[in-house]
């Protein structure tokens, strides 16, 4: 579900800077549309981002991939050399 959300909140922040590019296309000069859809990208982003930040933090997501693995290597290593 989590998941999911924030896959939608990545599409709005990409529709967020396609009526930004919009606007600015459409409007040679400066266009207030232009600034209030980049303005809400920057909103969206950095909600986002603080989600995630929360998410993290209260273990509704765990970090994977390379790093983390390579992160649990070490450990393992470090037990061992004991």
């Amino acid at each position: 579900m989590l998941k999911i959300f924030i896959i939608l909140v990545f599409l709005s922040i990409i529709a967020s800077l396609g009526i930004a590019l919009f606007h600015l296309i459409k409007n040679k000069e400066s266009s207030e549309k232009t600034v209030k859809a980049l303005t809400y990208r920057i909103s969206i982003s950095l909600a986002l981002f603080i989600l995630l930040a929360i998410a993290l933090m209260s273990g509704l997501i765990q970090p994977s991939g390379i790093g983390m693995q390579m992160q649990l290597q070490k450990e393992k290593m470090a037990e061992q050399q004991k």
